[in-house]
């Protein structure tokens, strides 16, 4: 009996234990969700960023700082010019005031030791600069409006704290006496009296850059920035960005990364309801970090598009850094798949694009490398396999770009049925590849025509991209300089010669060439660009861009630029009319209908690629235009699930006639990634007379007659019938009241104007 109660008595005590402990785990929160691919490349980004080379790694201010104060030459000149390197440092890495203090130091320092008076301009020249970033960091990142940093500053954008701009202007002045040619400190001294609400009235006039040079050719109508009403204005630095709908709700959502290599990659739901929710945490992305571009496609074809991440751009030898590959699982949560699909790799990659080079159904990834001297980094081409794997065949099909590879994009610009790819370069032509298809072996291969095309230019490039700019039917492209002398964007608006490099049009001549159509369409200009991408402002059918701008100096405050397209004929500056001249760092552009009301907004991601350059990112409104409006949502059966190289041409009846207006399914731009679903504006149409849809794999067409406009439209590849789709229309900005104009110390544009 006393064995037996000794029995019960430990049973019960166990029991009781394991009620403890289950009651215990239960009142613990559950951990998020994170599969062990993401969990193995989270461990190897935290290995890279401990293995950061302070000595390489030109952003590795931090570190670097560090290092330096470990330094004591024994002689004058190394001792300044240590000091010197320790306050660019502190500069870089935003401890600005700290910066501040070090180049007075050093100032002082030169006059004892009879420095030389180019070293003394080049401390004078970053104490200007780190005076005109304090009021910038006091102001528009701490005290940050939606008009902050927006040419021309005004309103909210005014700067309270006046430190930083008033001493940047006495600086600026002392230079400018002495160096009246220098266009940068000209124009960095026009900046900084607009920041103090004193332009152009106040400011001396023989310095003034007149207002008129920034007035717009049309009045686009004012789009705000209802990012921070939303919780979409992160900081961080430059990244990339994807509008999407990831869970399949009808809503698009957005994704924006960052890319320090800790930075986290951000996921914000759309709620349906005018709200949006971080699920980073509950999409099982933390660890995923980093990522100068980002880009998506449903790579598995089960309806949820995946993402790919790119890092390692711009880092040379310390670039060597793996991709990550997102599988959407589609129960809101994404799997690092990079491993298991076949396509981990270590290469500097700024950029890729998706496309089913062979029209086999499964979409395909080529990857954008950089190489430079000894540092061997060939683009990748990865053909999907159908069964969630890749397999690498750049070689193989001729597609292994040398180079410092910078954008990349698909297009079939000769509308013989298979996508052709361009890439960009940086200090080398850029090349257009045909897709030559299957030789008599079936073998697969492109060949490089860039030359006889007549597209090699310019020979320092950055983002890219096909479109149909004139509605001709035949792709177009365009592709971005990246070379701009400090001083450039100044003397490119005062009509002054720069050696800056120009971005490039070109139009299709319908015979496998193009002719250079920049300067006709009035865009020969100096935009120095980094994120980029196009959609349909207004509605009118005609497809504009939007240019993120600037490098990673600090010296490089340019507007981002808006231009829109002129019935096809050339393009307008509508960058102060609608609102869009961001001073910051420009980097990726998505644009989509994010309120569902039938005109597109636009997220960019905002900040540079120093530690310090980081900045809110921004999502400009669309007011609407009055025009008409259709939105497609192509789904592939025998094509890739997210039909994208899918061609539409929509035939709409006008007052005065007819018209056709052409898309294709993509993300768009090289640099940020607008919406698969296609929101395409119909202009002044009385009726759609049909819908036609070449879908690729096949080479079927379908037509679909009269069409109500202004509604969105699910086209499943063979069925006969669209099914509307009705989502709720959206009220982005309920907190935000339009700002008067006439409150502006200059017009913004010439209103309405079409010059």
């Amino acid at each position: 009996m006393h064995t037996r109660k000794k029995k019960i008595y430990v049973a019960a005590l166990l029991a009781a234990i394991l009620c403890i402990a289950a009651l215990a785990l239960w009142r613990q929160p559950s951990r998020p969700y994170q599969s062990a691919g993401t969990r193995r490349m989270a461990e190897r980004l935290q290995q890279i960023a401990q293995n950061i080379d302070s000595q390489t790694n030109l952003f590795a201010s931090a570190e670097r700082v560090k290092y330096l104060r470990t330094l004591n030459p024994p002689d004058p000149p190394g001792k300044l010019t240590v000091m010197y390197r320790i306050g660019v440092e502190l500069l870089n890495n935003g401890q600005t005031e700290e910066a501040i203090n070090q180049f007075k130091e050093v100032l002082q320092q030169t006059r004892q030791f009879m420095a030389p008076p180019e070293f003394v301009m080049r401390v004078r020249d970053d104490l200007a600069l780190a005076y005109l970033r304090l009021g910038e960091q006091d102001n528009c990142v701490i005290q940050h409006s939606i008009e902050s940093c927006l040419l021309p500053i005004e309103g909210k954008g005014v700067h309270t704290i006046q430190r930083g701009s008033r001493a940047a202007i006495n600086e600026y002045l002392a230079l400018l006496d002495e160096y009246p040619d220098n266009l940068n400190y000209r124009w960095l001294m026009n900046i900084a009296y607009m920041t103090l609400g004193e332009y152009p009235n106040q400011m001396p006039k023989k310095w003034l850059i007149p207002p008129e040079v920034f007035a717009s050719g049309f009045d686009i109508k004012r789009f705000y920035d209802v990012a921070p009403d939303l919780g979409l204005d992160v900081m961080g630095l430059a990244g990339g960005s994807i509008m999407e709908d990831f869970d399949g709700d009808g809503y698009l959502d957005i994704m924006a990364s960052s890319w320090g290599i800790l930075d986290q990659l951000r996921y914000f739901r759309n709620n349906g309801d005018g709200i949006f929710t971080e699920h980073t945490e509950e999409a099982g992305l933390i660890g995923i970090t980093g990522g100068l571009n980002i880009c998506h496609a449903d790579y598995n074809n089960d309806g949820y598009p995946d993402v790919i991440v790119l890092r390692g751009a711009w880092l040379y030898e310390n670039g060597e850094h793996p991709n990550s590959l997102l599988r959407n699982n589609g129960d809101g949560a994404f799997d690092d798949v990079t491993e298991e699909a076949g396509v981990l790799s270590f290469h500097p990659s700024p950029s890729a694009a998706w496309g089913d080079y062979n029209n086999d159904g499964w979409i395909d990834l080529f990857i954008a490398n950089e190489s430079y001297k000894s540092l061997h980094h060939p683009c990748e081409l990865y053909h999907n396999n159908g069964d969630g794997t890749f397999s690498e065949v750049a070689a193989l099909v001729g597609v292994t770009t040398g180079g410092f590879a910078k954008g990349a994009t698909w297009g079939d610009y000769n509308n013989d049925g298979r996508l052709d790819l361009y890439v960009s370069r940086l200090y080398e032509p850029n090349v257009l590849y045909r897709n030559e298809g299957k030789d008599a072996s079936g073998r697969w291969s492109f060949k490089d025509v860039s030359i006889e095309a007549g597209v090699t230019e310019p020979t320092i490039s950055f983002p890219t991209w096909f479109w149909d700019y004139d509605n001709d039917g035949w792709l177009d492209i365009f592709v971005s300089g990246y070379y701009a002398p400090h001083g450039s964007v100044a003397a490119d608006y005062l009509g002054l010669p720069t050696e800056a490099e120009r971005a490039r049009l070109y139009r299709n001549n319908h015979d496998g060439t193009f002719t250079d159509v920049t300067k006709a369409c009035r865009l020969y200009k100096v935009l120095y660009t980094m994120g980029c991408n196009f959609g349909d402002l207004d509605n009118d059918g005609y497809l504009d861009f939007y240019l993120g701008t600037g490098d990673p100096d600090f010296r490089s405050l340019m507007p981002n630029r808006m231009f829109r397209n002129a019935e096809g004929r050339y393009f307008q500056d509508v960058t102060t009319s609608g609102g869009f001249g961001h001073l910051q760092k420009g980097h990726g552009v998505a644009f989509g209908d994010l309120d569902n009301d039938g005109d597109q907004d636009i997220y960019e991601v905002i900040g540079g690629a120093l530690p310090g350059d980081v900045f809110q990112n921004v999502l400009f409104e669309n007011p609407g235009h009055g025009n008409h409006w259709i939105t497609l949502e192509l789904e592939g059966v025998q094509t890739n699930r997210a039909a994208i190289g899918a061609r539409i041409k929509i035939a709409v009846d006008m007052e005065n006639g007819s018209r056709d207006i052409y898309s294709t399914v993509t993300t768009g731009g090289s640099f940020g990634a607008s919406s698969l679903q296609q929101e395409i504006g119909l202009g002044q149409a009385t009726s759609i007379s049909e819908i036609e849809i070449t879908w690729p794999t096949t080479g079927k067409v379908q037509i679909f007659k009269n069409v109500e406009m202004d509604q969105m439209l699910k086209i499943r590849e063979g069925d006969p019938v669209p099914i509307p789709v009705k989502l709720q229309q959206l009220d982005l900005s309920p907190n935000i009241t339009p700002m008067e104009h006439s409150s502006s110390s200059h017009d913004h544009s010439r209103h309405g104007q079409k010059d």
